[in-house]
């Protein structure tokens, strides 16, 4: 399956003699999936196979979908007469004459011209109609609107994959630099006991467990083992694709918790600056896992 992006763009036209339909969807980030759609009020009825539709194409993000649409089409419209209101116009008209006294000049097309009288309304679209207008423009649109999304997430992916690389890497020269750790601390006290006592007064049992303790509290072996595990699952995760990004952003939570641990027992120099590297890698991924779906 493809990974895809948040943010997509995609429009579609449908133009001919009898109507212009035009569909226009973008989103951006959003934890869950906000509808926010606009469209002329005769396709108000069409809304629940709208949103539908759209769930087919989209699982996450913040989508706005534009419809718009103009018939011009012979039938379109209509000239309606209110006959009954004209007749009210010309009685009024006429007792106004006779009670002043005026000429009673009225015509028909000052009547006509008279608010109400003559309306021009657009003819009510049969539902199913206007539907098989706007489907094939909708899923059009949409179509094109994961294909921007799919083009992003492989950038995405591609940029994602090479993070995970660097990140092995320092784990990596973290699991070279740990057994290391313990033997400098070991010579470490070895050099002051002989500073203080010589070499006659080194206990060796004693050494051994200064070393020992030292080394269970510097120990990040289990933090390295999970660090390299989660990196192997984000990996086989993006390259399967689909909508992954929460499952993602939940790796990446506890691959910042593996690396704050790391850091805190990190009592070396060269460990304190990979772990903050990894720290900073982490943050990086968490900001680009936000644009993924």
């Amino acid at each position: 399956m493809d990974l895809k992006s948040m943010t997509g763009f995609g429009r579609c036209e449908i133009s001919n003699d009898i109507y212009r339909l035009s569909v226009e969807v973008k989103s951006v980030n959003s934890r869950f999936l906000d509808l926010n759609i606009k469209m002329p009020k005769k396709f108000n009825a069409l809304e629940a196979d709208i949103r539908n539709t759209i769930k087919e194409f989209i699982s996450r993000g913040k989508v706005d979908l534009f419809v718009t649409y103009e018939e011009f089409g012979e039938g379109s419209k209509s000239l309606r007469l209110n006959m009954d209101l004209a007749r009210e116009y010309l009685e009024a008209i006429r007792r106004i004459s006779s009670e002043l006294s005026v000429d009673d000049n009225v015509k028909v097309t000052s009547i006509a011209n008279l608010p109400d009288v003559l309306v021009i309304s657009e003819e009510s679209e049969n539902d199913d109609k206007l539907w098989e207008r706007l489907n094939p423009a909708l899923r059009k649109a949409l179509s094109d609107f994961v294909d921007t999304r799919v083009r992003e997430g492989e950038n995405l992916k591609a940029d994602l994959l090479g993070k995970l690389d660097e990140m092995e890497a320092i784990v990596e020269r973290i699991d070279e630099r740990s057994p290391e750790i313990a033997a400098a601390f070991e010579q470490k006290l070895r050099m002051k006991v002989e500073e203080l006592l010589g070499t006659a007064g080194i206990d060796e049992s004693r050494i051994v467990q200064e070393v020992t303790m030292y080394s269970d509290k510097t120990c990040t072996d289990e933090e390295r083992v999970r660090l390299h595990s989660h990196i192997k699952n984000m990996r086989e995760k993006l390259e399967k694709g689909g909508s992954v990004g929460r499952e993602l952003d939940f790796l990446a939570q506890e691959m910042n918790r593996e690396a704050n641990t790391t850091l805190s027992k990190a009592n070396d120099l060269i460990i304190s600056d990979d772990a903050i590297g990894l720290k900073t890698l982490i943050e990086k991924i968490r900001e680009q896992i936000q644009n993924l779906e």
